[in-house]
């Protein structure tokens, strides 16, 4: 068996919500692959009437197809979807069956009104908390369209592929056989990138909130609940539920929950969310703010949602080191989350940038599938936490150099080396490697509000204990603020105390 009991268990209940029938048809070889493909589809097979196996040849060897009787949908799997990808799979299976994708009716008018015919490819690893993402938002559109196909491709199960289409980072993904864009995407992102964005008349004609919330993580979220539950009109515009919290993977320390992973983490954010009243505008982002009677938010769809009262929450992003041949060989070896593209770098030798916890974390990761990690770290000391010095400096292959200064990431198609200086010295010395990681802490998202909210230096919003700006009315909370600490606990924390002043804000008001 493929599966163990506790998965198989949780499985069967799903399957039990499959409304029709679905074929998997089965392209497989002699290799190792392949025969953990049969033993995974023939499995599924008997745990329920609902799917019936047929062996074919397909474009790839070994995969699968997920189809409606009679119907290609357009879904192939080649390689084995377990880890990250499990999830996919018994999506793939219910959506085929008859189970509508959960998409606002907005998203599923627009993919249905695509006119071209799409053959997407998404190349993965089934460690990626990214990938997933990606996949299903394609699977959807494909079961929506029947323009539209979509393959998932494991690189572990393809690394020859991988290796001749030069790919460095996942989720990858090809359309009509030329790239068409690496990293995390939304259904509406890729909708966007194909020119097709919601009309600003969906959003028009919308009588004002009482309290808008701009952003769907820890912060954001835990905002619009405590807002939906003192019973007023509470809207959130999310671009994507869970924020930064969908990049970090394991979660040890938030109170009461011993594990959990980011994605599952955002998924329970969103579920609790939509438990609420809450008017949820998903995949927008915020572009101007203005203040009159009530606070204005324009949306970059050119939509502007009008509020008495307002929480700005949109957290942050990864800082980039912003030296040369970064930006230019971004997925080209430059990389920013290491459990989604460690398992391109086996045995070759890559560098972390960054001596906190991030940064040692991500080293110590790596560790166990590069052949070798170089950390470099710009002060005398690295910043994170003993227990993770003690078992970086317990590896064998991985060298930490401290008081360095990164100054160029060098290469031509992909990251072939990159140049430091030692501070202490000035000399400038270069290391041959593979990859680079980046993990120097993070950046607020909040260019956008200009000079309508006051900043500190860094681009973080000042706020007061209650959660208020300098602007009445105006509130924020979370990573974009200049709370001292930037954890999920804190956030969602500092959440509910800026929908609690909006709350005694509009009272007052």
């Amino acid at each position: 068996m493929v599966l163990d009991d506790d998965i198989r268990g949780q499985l069967m209940q799903y399957l039990q919500l499959m409304e029709g029938d679905v074929i998997i048809r089965v392209s497989a070889g002699s290799d190792e692959v392949s025969k953990d493909m049969l033993a995974l589809v023939n499995e599924l097979a008997g745990m329920s009437g609902h799917i019936r196996i047929e062996h074919v040849t397909l474009p790839r060897t070994p995969s699968f197809t997920v189809n409606r009787v009679g119907e290609d949908t357009g879904i192939a799997f080649a390689g084995v979807p377990l880890g990250h990808e499990f999830t996919s799979l018994v999506l793939a299976l219910l959506q085929v069956s008859g189970r509508t994708p959960k998409l606002d009716e907005t998203v599923i008018r627009q993919i249905k009104s695509l006119d071209g015919d799409y053959h997407f490819e998404t190349y993965v690893s089934l460690s990626c908390h990214n990938c997933p993402d990606v996949v299903q938002a394609l699977n959807a559109m494909s079961i929506l369209n029947p323009r539209i196909t979509h393959t998932m491709i494991d690189g572990a199960a393809y690394k020859a592929e991988v290796e001749a289409k030069n790919v460095m980072a996942v989720p990858t993904v090809y359309l009509n056989g030329e790239l068409f864009e690496s990293g995390r995407m939304s259904v509406s992102d890729i909708l966007a990138k194909l020119g097709s964005t919601p009309d600003a008349a969906e959003f028009a004609n919308r009588d004002p909130y009482d309290v808008l919330v701009l952003g769907g993580g820890p912060a954001g979220a835990s905002a619009a609940i405590y807002s939906a539950r003192k019973g007023i009109r509470t809207g959130i515009v999310a671009e994507r539920f869970g924020g930064q919290v969908l990049d970090t993977l394991g979660i040890e320390n938030f109170i009461s929950v011993k594990y959990t992973e980011g994605p599952k983490f955002a998924a329970h954010l969103e579920e609790h969310v939509r438990h609420y009243n809450v008017d949820i505008i998903s995949s927008q982002r915020a572009k101007q703010l203005r203040k009159g009677d009530l606070v204005e938010v324009e949306l970059e769809n050119g939509a502007v949602l009008r509020s008495k009262a307002l929480i700005i929450a949109t957290g942050a992003r990864w800082r980039t080191l912003g030296v040369p041949g970064e930006a230019e060989l971004k997925n080209k070896g430059v990389a920013y989350c290491p459990h989604c593209d460690g398992p391109l770098f086996q045995d070759k030798h890559v560098a972390v940038i960054g001596g906190g916890n991030s940064g040692i974390e991500a080293a110590i990761d790596l560790a166990g599938i590069a052949r070798h990690v170089t950390v470099l770290e710009f002060l005398p000391e690295l910043k994170a936490d003993d227990v993770l010095q003690k078992r970086l400096f317990s590896l064998a292959n991985v060298t930490v150099l401290t008081n360095v200064e990164t100054k160029e990431i060098t290469g031509g198609d992909k990251v072939d080396g990159i140049t430091y200086a030692e501070r202490s010295s000035g000399e400038i010395k270069h290391i041959e490697l593979d990859g680079v990681f980046v993990q120097i802490g993070l950046v607020p998202n909040t260019d956008w509000l200009g000079d309508v909210v006051e900043r500190t230096r860094i681009g973080e919003i000042v706020v007061d204990n209650r959660g208020a700006t300098n602007v009445p009315g105006v509130f924020a909370a979370g990573d974009c603020t200049n709370a001292p600490y930037k954890q999920i606990i804190i956030s969602m924390g500092s959440g509910a105390t800026a929908a609690l002043g909006a709350f005694d804000y509009l009272i007052r008001t």
